[in-house]
């Protein structure tokens, strides 16, 4: 009102203020970027079960029986996983990862299911942050201790008489190589699943 009279009509309506009053709504787009990213963890959970499961099974079912010669006598060798306490850490910690996998799978794929996300809040995000990352240290450390062992296995001591064990049985020791590498591409899907827990907690700050 200008001189107690109302200002005249002119076909012009101003947005009315509302400071403080706005609402932040997810766009369909971040929906469905969200729903891209849980979809690829669920994968990456899936194929790393894939890789853990074939260490597993490759590992424990390295074993064979053969001779060797040392200083002109042959002596019979029977070897096998379990004689190694390195190979031993690898089984388990395998299994373990394993079993980890498989729990949030189906976490994971039930809540796909109903259409709600993955991880349900901060404190769950943290969570599997650090399972994600103890388990990927814990392959790390398994497959390094494993490595060296199977090396000593394929080079034999220097300066001794005792030869290439891979020699003779070169059954078990490409069961063992071969569980290793499996063993260290999982600790690399852990590593990739830690930085986008990473990316997922930074994003809900």
């Amino acid at each position: 009102m200008i001189n107690g009279k109302n200002p005249p009509d002119v076909g012009i309506q101003l947005p009315e203020s509302k400071m403080g009053m706005d609402t932040v709504t997810d766009s369909p787009l971040d929906g469905n970027v969200n729903g891209k990213a849980e979809v690829m963890q669920v994968v990456l959970r899936a194929l790393c079960l894939v890789t853990s499961v074939t260490a597993l099974s490759l590992m424990v079912t390295a074993q064979q029986a053969s001779t060797i010669t040392v200083l002109g006598f042959n002596i019979p060798l029977h070897s096998k996983w379990s004689f190694s306490h390195s190979f031993e850490y690898l089984v388990g910690i395998s299994a373990a990862v394993a079993l980890h996998l498989i729990l949030q799978l189906l976490i994971s794929g039930s809540r796909l299911v109903r259409g709600s996300p993955t991880i349900s809040s901060r404190n769950h995000g943290w969570l599997i942050f650090a399972g994600d990352e103890v388990f990927a240290l814990a392959l790390m450390s398994a497959g390094s201790s494993a490595s060296s062992v199977s090396s000593l296995n394929h080079s034999g001591i220097r300066h001794t008489a005792l030869p290439n064990f891979c020699k003779p049985l070169h059954h078990f020791c490409d069961r063992v190589s071969t569980s290793i590498v499996f063993t260290f591409f999982s600790c690399f899907l852990l590593a990739i699943l830690v930085v986008l827990d990473v990316l997922w907690l930074s994003s809900k700050h």
